[in-house]
């Protein structure tokens, strides 16, 4: 059977959806899926075994200029790759307008969640088959149960398998130190972000039981963010500009890491990386870590999982989320145990 699965961003989501990948590979060993995703993310697709063809597309650059990109060849190439074969079945992961339109142009039977599943409602309308999920289950679980009844198999409610573990990451041939820790402190939201401070004191604490820490970044503000964090720091090290095959392999060999919600926090979970996430804004019911040797650092204060890009407690634009600054250093330290 061949599938044609569409889920196009974000990282965290991208990883949330090889579970799925893993239960139907396991229900049907000769099952291949041809994975179309955002380029940046495409390293992603490319991990699991299930997957047989990368479909790359650059919506987010695409929509700056659609005439422009439609002149160079670029969103024309990618409609030719996507039409080029014909699929037994074709899988809407993301649910969304944009991915829903992307399955239109597809050759194969659509399915996706139904109207009081999807994320964006109207996606529901280009689907030829349309599933219930629950929306107050987690991500990975209803992601699971999507594929199970796509492709007509029972679902099992076990540890989700990311189904990456196995695969050949590239050797790390930085001079690192060891043992180290990874400190994942950057985050596309503000308010998912923890104070600078906080890092430091965190930094710190490894010190003192001999841990070095890493500070990885994808753009140059979180660089300069890791810099200013590092500084004067005599047991930390900012890491260059990785690959997120790169990033993994750091990780895989890792002690742990104490992690921002993002999506390097997930791709930890999916590695069995001993773990600490911290959350404030968002909701670890829907969109926590999965996996082994994985904690949540929850915020004990008033109005959390609120969802909001920026924190606006008392109708003002805090700098600083006010529930991430009621988590401190050794709340998190305390919690993060590098024996589970």
């Amino acid at each position: 059977m061949r599938v044609l699965f569409v889920k196009l961003t974000s990282m965290g989501d991208l990883i949330h959806a090889l579970p799925a990948l893993s239960d139907a590979k396991r229900f049907d060993p000769a099952i291949t899926f041809d994975w179309v995703i955002e380029k940046n993310f495409s390293e992603v697709a490319s991990w699991h075994p299930a997957v047989k063809n990368i479909i790359r597309t650059s919506h987010r650059k695409w929509r700056s200029n659609v005439i422009e990109y439609w002149k160079n060849g670029e969103i024309k190439n990618f409609l030719h790759s996507l039409r080029e074969n014909s699929y037994d079945l074709v899988i809407d992961g993301q649910n969304s307008l944009k991915s829903a339109i992307t399955s239109l142009l597809s050759k194969g039977v659509r399915v996706g969640l139904d109207k009081n599943s999807a994320r964006e409602k109207f996606a529901s309308y280009f689907y030829q088959k349309k599933v219930f999920v629950d929306k107050d289950l987690h991500a990975v679980k209803r992601l699971r149960l999507l594929f199970a009844d796509a492709l007509g198999y029972s679902y099992i409610d076990d540890q989700p398998d990311y189904g990456i573990l196995n695969y050949a990451f590239p050797e790390i041939t930085l001079d690192l130190p060891k043992p180290y820790l990874v400190f994942v402190h950057n985050a596309s939201w503000q308010s998912k972000m923890w104070p600078e401070n906080y890092w430091r004191q965190l930094i710190f604490l490894a010190g003192k039981v001999g841990l070095h820490v890493l500070l990885p970044w994808g753009n140059e503000a979180e660089k300069i963010r890791a810099m200013r964090i590092a500084a004067n720091q005599n047991n930390a090290t900012v890491l260059p500009f990785l690959t997120l095959s790169q990033h993994a392999a750091i990780l895989k060999n890792s002690k742990g890491a104490i992690c921002s919600d993002t999506g390097l926090a997930h791709l930890a979970a999916a590695l069995n990386v001993p773990s600490v996430t911290v959350y404030g804004s968002t909701s670890v019911k829907l969109i926590g870590t999965k996996g082994l040797h994985q904690k949540h650092q929850l915020s004990t204060f008033n109005c959390t999982e609120c969802y909001k890009y920026q924190c606006d407690y008392n109708n003002q634009k805090n700098a600083d989320a006010m529930c991430m600054l009621a988590i401190k250093p050794d709340m998190v330290w305390e919690r993060f145990n590098l024996s589970s």
